[in-house]
């Protein structure tokens, strides 16, 4: 690729001096990036120009062009902002930082850096949503190129961009890229199911172009007679759409109907109508398959028809209606019109559009746990979407599973905070009731006893919902929450070893704060009573900090000392609590865990910590959650351990012997034994015996499996007692 290129896409369409500003953007870029090169192997100034190549092949404006250009030169070379700014002005400045990665700031893990780099790019994109715009063809052009990355690099940038690029793409509405990203993606991700797919279609092509072109010729034929300017094309589905479809609704590729579609656009809305007509009286319309986006749009500002007709080869065929502007919208999206470079920043349609951004940044302000994050982006800004009506008419679009809480503060926090209860359709329903596409929603509020519930943050589905639900209880109980959420972290610390008063130390507090992004510590623990903070993860940090500040204990010389004779290590000395030693523990004896068993302990008023298996169904009458503490078996420890099984048999002479034999062979000492026959001739043995580990306890059980007239062999709860 050659700036050539770039300069045949942009003549006519930017003016001399906008022309100059991009040639004089490639020229600083070309300079600062010599001798840099991609791995797969081309000059690395071919990234920013290809990235701004598809920029301005959908007419990107100069600033623009010129921000992609740049887009890598502070986080890829000796260049600062400050000089782009100094050399392009503010505005290129601003988009080249709003797209520039936080590459130099170390982060603790890649979720926390890929969070990190999201809030970064949303809050810039508040601002101008052309940052996005440019992040999304920077993203297209790397996977262009994803075969020179490693297998397993290429596989986290495909889910990365089907989890998050794609689906902003498809937010923005900017199918163009959204297509390409969701295929690319795929083909990475799913390489054998790409490949099937792809094959697949092929071979089932020929039928469905046919199809297509008798479908446009006689549309193309009736609209002449009708004398209806448009233009007729066809259109193939992208392969993820199709395999997400077989997915979702189990089907085979035969059964899916709308590989090829008709598109058909026009000049005017009413011309949109008029064909529409035409398509129902050339061929029968399936019922319940029109969509109407022209009168009720996407969120995202797509507009069109959409009729599915029984084709002339008798198959369902899906034909799509709209005029220039829509069209033009539908490939570009919000980039359809480049608003800054028309200058109308007041565009209210467009305002309107980016509402979702301005929800997202209300709430993500909310989180600081970068996982938590991460679900609620997929959550409530990439997930499918119900669209939901107003008694007024309004169309709100919410996440499927989405309830009458989520609507109600979706519409307004005070709506939401004295709701009292929900009509759908006319009917009174339960708070926690599903919306369906196309429910008429009202809700009943009363300001003066209405108010939010605890409850509620297990009802709603959005996270705007619930930062919303906590941001009143934290206003209304911050002085309870604070010594509530003190309370919590200091059985943390605790747990993690630490005394609570590690944080008078100011250096700490101020490095945890800092990495917690509070500027508080009363608000940390107000975060941590309402939901908003973990307690774990807070004192996992002060941890790190705690250990970042202690020195290494210098190693000394001791004198010899006469070694008293080892005391015998019972089983409970086998145990570890938290990677300590020397604490009280028992093990339990509702469930008898043996080395081997996946364990978790219990503390105990008084007696310890209590070791239980994790399936012992004794944990779930132990309602204080707080009080259990991860616990480990001590490899280098072997002791005897006590094991009860009850084998189930068909009755026989020589039984109860032959169960009891395999033990005595194997020298484990029986501690109790009771056998039991029932009148239609089947017999219950009961042991109980010491064993070492799982794998020994596990070698005993498949022997007495074996054993002549045995039906079943399992492990209880409880020891059986002697009879």
């Amino acid at each position: 690729m050659s700036v050539s290129s770039l300069k045949l896409d942009i003549t006519g369409s930017l003016s001399t001096k906008d022309t100059e500003l991009v040639e004089k953007a490639y020229e600083f870029a070309r300079k600062a990036h010599e001798g840099q090169r991609r791995l797969s192997g081309e000059d690395f100034i071919e990234h920013p120009l290809a990235v701004a190549k598809i920029l301005a092949e959908m007419e990107g404006d100069a600033v623009t062009l010129a921000a992609a250009l740049l887009h890598d030169t502070v986080e890829d070379t000796e260049v600062s902002l400050q000089d782009i700014e100094k050399e392009f002005g503010s505005e290129v400045a601003k988009l080249v930082d709003g797209v520039t990665k936080l590459a130099r700031i170390e982060f603790k893990s890649p979720v926390e850096e890929q969070v990190s780099n999201l809030r970064k790019m949303f809050l810039a994109m508040a601002e101008d949503w052309r940052v996005v715009v440019i992040r999304l063809a920077d993203r297209l052009h790397n996977l262009r190129t994803l075969y020179a990355l490693s297998p397993e690099k290429q596989k986290a940038t495909a889910e990365e961009t089907l989890e998050i690029y794609a689906p902003l793409a498809h937010r923005l509405g900017i199918w163009r890229f959204k297509w390409e990203l969701e295929d690319l993606a795929f083909k990475y991700l799913h390489p054998e199911e790409y490949r099937s797919l792809a094959h697949s279609i092929a071979r089932h092509r020929s039928h469905r172009e046919a199809e297509a072109a008798m479908v446009m010729a006689a549309l193309k034929q009736r609209l002449i007679r009708a004398g209806i300017p448009a233009e007729v094309q066809s259109r193939a589905k992208n392969l993820y759409s199709i395999y997400r479809k077989m997915q979702r609704q189990g089907k085979a590729l035969s059964e899916i109907y709308d590989l090829i579609a008709a598109r058909v656009i026009v000049n005017t809305v009413p011309d949109c109508y008029e064909v529409l007509g035409i398509c129902h009286t050339l061929w029968k319309p399936v019922p319940g398959r029109f969509k109407d986006y022209i009168a009720m749009p996407k969120p995202n500002g797509y507009q069109s028809l959409h009729t599915t007709v029984v084709g002339p080869l008798g198959e369902p065929f899906e034909i799509q209606i709209r005029t220039r502007e829509m069209d033009r919208t539908a490939e570009y999206g919000s980039a359809a019109h480049w608003r800054y470079k028309e200058g109308s920043r007041g565009d209210k349609g467009f305002e309107e559009k980016m509402a979702w951004l301005r929800q997202l940044l209300d709430w993500q302000r909310e989180m600081t746990d970068a996982r938590e994050f991460m679900e609620a982006l997929k959550l409530d800004i990439f997930n499918d979407e119900v669209f939901v009506f107003t008694p007024k008419g309004d169309v709100i679009d919410l996440p499927v599973g989405a309830t009458p809480l989520d609507f109600a503060y979706r519409i307004h926090t005070d709506i939401g905070n004295h709701c009292v209860g929900a009509k759908v359709n006319g009917k009174m329903v339960p708070l926690d009731y599903k919306l369906q596409n196309g429910d008429i929603v009202e809700i009943i509020v009363n300001r003066q006893s209405g108010r939010p519930s605890m409850d509620w943050l297990d009802i709603v589905k959005t996270p705007s919902a619930r930062s919303k639900i906590r941001q009143f209880f934290k206003k209304e109980l911050r002085d309870e929450d604070i010594l509530r959420g003190r309370t919590q972290l200091e059985k943390e610390l605790l747990k993690a070893g630490l005394k609570p008063d590690c944080l008078d130390d100011e250096e700490i507090r101020e490095r945890v704060l800092e990495r917690l992004r509070f500027t508080d510590f009363e608000d940390v623990y107000a975060a941590i009573a309402y939901g908003g903070l973990s307690p774990v993860h807070v004192a996992s940090r002060i941890k790190e900090e705690v250990q970042k500040k202690t020195p290494p204990a210098p190693e000394q010389a001791l004198p010899p000392k006469i070694e008293a004779p080892a005391k015998p290590r019972g089983p409970e000395d086998s145990v570890i609590v938290k990677g300590m030693r020397d604490l009280l523990v028992r093990l339990a004896h509702c469930c008898n865990p043996v080395p081997g068993d996946p364990i978790i302990g219990y503390i105990t008023r008084g007696r310890g910590v209590s070791v239980h298996r994790l399936d012992c169904p004794s944990l779930e009458n132990f309602k204080d959650r707080e009080r259990f503490v991860e616990v480990s078996w001590d490899e280098n420890s072997r002791g005897a351990y006590p094991s009860s099984i009850e084998v189930i048999a068909h009755d026989r002479p020589g039984l109860f012997a032959d169960i009891t034999g395999i033990l005595a062979k194997a020298g484990a000492n029986i501690l109790s034994a009771s056998a039991k026959g029932n009148s239609d001739g089947t017999a219950f043995i009961n042991v109980t015996f010491e064993t070492h580990d799982l794998e020994e306890l596990k070698r005993l059980t498949r022997q007495m499996r074996d054993v002549r007239g045995v039906t079943e062999v399992r492990r209880v709860a409880r020891p059986s007692r002697a009879i």
